[in-house]
């Protein structure tokens, strides 16, 4: 095997065999791939693609670059992965809910990236929780609790800690094939039975339109399929935020309200939950319409708070989270409205703006080594097509400080728009099946 030759067949689109890119995904993680002929193979498969098998070889071959977990338990072990949004704390609901179902969910998850919230940065508002646990523990709480939502260890897929550092110093993290390849090893690596993926379209997502939704979509569950995991996907609305809520605390605090069976709280949060918890059960060979309802009971019987609870308390966080959130999650000292400027229908909704701008208050990072504060965000963010007053509350500010509220405030006013009424997008707005 030879870096060098496997670089210049990509240059010359021609498909690299899987022995190939095999090695080469183990290369990465041992270094007997440079950092120069990482850097070079990273910009062929940008420039000119890889073919669905050899997408499907280098995301197995990047999985097993490390540990990858075996599992032997009452149920199936199933997951689930966003591309992610704003407002959209699913996981923190969707994994003690299919925990409650006689699920396994084992979710290796990420942190804030760019305008969107990371579901680890979320879980860590809970004083006393922490989401680096050994491999041991992982499994552990898992099988006892059926759920655990934890950072990756550097044995999970390290080609891809690899590879991904250096495509984002060479401008090649926008290859759909490095995408693919980057999300499912990790997942991939939990030793899933079955998998769903959430791939968000609109203007709080990473992917704006439609067709670059289906684009990646198809080739997420193209490659998982491929790679021997059942995976279903669908494409949903992200032309406002999922939840009333972004930040941190602010996040874990709905959730913890549809836990308690309130949907009312976060309706598109918990009927996105429900449809995606459904769509994985029947992945793993589950009546759709069926799961629907047990997940529905699950939640508003108070069987998955029983769960979240458990997992909380097991990973150092306060044992009584499901009774007293209020008194445990961090309050921003500084919280006022932000009135609207007219009279009108919210007719649209920028979303990447106001992800970034609880980053600008503290909720994100702008460098890696920023400390987020978890107390600060936006609550009470009115959906698309709601009738406004001039003066009435658009959103909620939760600052540190009077002028970064003042700032905030601003920014959401020109991220708002308030005009005549439009039609608002379905929530789901297209599946894809394996």
């Amino acid at each position: 095997m030879d870096a060098r030759a496997i670089i210049a067949k990509i240059r010359r689109e021609q498909d690299p065999t899987s022995a190939e890119l095999t090695w080469f995904a183990n290369g990465l993680a041992t270094r007997a791939v440079s950092d120069a002929q990482a850097g070079a193979f990273a910009m062929a498969v940008c420039l000119k693609g890889l073919s669905d098998e050899g997408r499907v070889a280098l995301t197995t071959g990047m999985r097993d670059s490390g540990d990858v977990m075996k599992w032997n338990l009452q149920g199936p072990v199933l997951d689930k992965h966003s591309t992610g949004g704003v407002g959209d704390p699913v996981s923190l609901i969707l994994a003690p809910a299919l925990a409650a179902c006689d699920v396994f969910v084992p979710m290796v998850s990420g942190r804030g990236l760019g305008h969107t919230g990371g579901t680890l940065d979320k879980l860590e508002a809970i004083p006393g929780l922490k989401t680096t646990q050994t491999a041991a523990s992982f499994r552990k709480i898992t099988s006892e609790i059926g759920c655990a939502i934890v950072s990756p260890t550097s044995a999970i897929a390290p080609a891809d800690k690899r590879l991904y550092a250096i495509r984002d110093v060479t401008a090649t993290v926008e290859s759909v094939d490095l995408i693919c390849a980057s999300i499912l090893s990790k997942k991939l690596a939990a030793g899933l039975d079955g998998l769903v993926l959430d791939v968000k379209a609109g203007s709080g997502a990473f992917m704006k339109t439609v067709a670059e939704a289906e684009t990646l979509a198809r080739a997420l569950t193209t490659t998982a399929n491929g790679a021997g995991t059942p995976t279903a996907a669908f494409i949903t609305d992200m032309s406002q935020p999922l939840a009333p809520s972004l930040g941190n605390a602010l996040e874990v605090a709905v959730c913890l309200e549809v836990l308690s069976g309130n949907r009312a709280a976060a309706p598109r949060l918990h009927d996105l939950v429900v449809a995606l918890c459904a769509r994985v059960l029947a992945v793993s060979g589950h009546a759709e319409g069926e799961a629907e309802e047990r997940v529905s009971a699950a939640i508003s019987s108070g069987h998955a708070m029983v769960c979240f609870a458990a997992m909380v308390r097991a990973m150092g966080g306060p044992p009584d989270i499901a009774d007293d959130w209020h008194t445990h999650l961090p309050k921003a000292p500084v919280v006022g409205d932000v009135p609207a400027p007219r009279s009108g229908i919210i007719t649209s909704i920028v979303g990447e703006a106001l992800g970034l701008t609880v980053v600008q208050m503290g909720g994100g990072r702008q460098i890696e080594t920023d400390r987020i504060d978890p107390r600060v965000g936006l609550s009470d963010v009115r959906p698309l097509g709601t009738k406004i007053e001039r003066g009435d509350p658009i959103a909620t500010i939760h600052a540190a400080d009077e002028d970064s509220a003042q700032a905030a405030a601003h920014a959401i006013l020109r991220a708002i728009t308030i005009g005549e009424p439009v039609e608002i997008p379905d929530l789901i707005i297209d599946r894809i099946d394996p």
